[in-house]
């Protein structure tokens, strides 16, 4: 004859289960990008509620998570790419070419980050430019290079292995510019080729 499971240890087992797939849940929707309100233009994503008082829980958990002091609506935005052109992720043993189209802003700052959200390590001490720093052509267009070998003109060093993303901010955006923009407007996000 089987012994009954006492109705206690049921319980019991029932409430540790249920409290043991809530924070497992919980931290996996805390540890990535907010799942909703996301606005995607080509390769760049942004979550233009993020700085706002509109910004849902979920936002708002992962900004006091992270640390992070988001852009307020009138501010800017912050555009995370994590993915190239072709949609193929963002790897560190590839080199890239971004720019060619400025983005409609007064100033913009465009910096790489490794896989953990951290400034990537750079041998020049460079993780990013600023709008006004960086080398253009006669038509006002630019190329910034991505990649762990040293490269002529507007360089940014890779990370050392692994996946990274890269964060275009665009501060001071004139009118209704960050609603109205589309894929054209951003920098693209071009493959060039894959090392050991």
């Amino acid at each position: 004859m089987k012994r009954p499971i006492p109705t206690a240890a049921l319980i019991l087992y029932v409430l540790l289960l249920a409290l043991g797939l809530g924070i497992g849940s919980a931290y996996a929707v805390l540890k990535g990008a907010p799942p909703f309100g996301a606005r995607s233009f080509g390769p760049w994503h942004v979550w233009p509620k993020l700085g706002s008082a509109e910004a849902d829980p979920y936002m708002r958990a992962i900004v006091a998570r992270r640390g992070d002091i988001p852009l307020a609506t009138g501010e800017g935005l912050a555009l995370t790419a994590l993915v190239d052109n072709s949609g193929r992720q963002l790897d560190s043993a590839c080199s890239y070419r971004v720019g060619s189209s400025a983005p409609a802003a007064r100033w913009w700052t465009l910096t790489v980050y490794d896989a953990d959200g951290k400034l990537a390590p750079s041998e020049l001490g460079r993780n990013g430019f600023t709008s006004p720093e960086i080398l253009r052509d006669a038509q006002n267009g630019f190329t910034i290079s991505l990649s762990r070998a040293l490269s002529a003109g507007n360089w940014l060093q890779l990370p050392p292995s692994g996946p990274f993303s890269v964060v275009l901010r665009l501060y001071d955006i004139p009118g209704a510019a960050g609603l109205s923009m589309n894929a054209e407007d951003l920098p693209t996000i071009e493959r060039l080729e894959c090392g050991a």
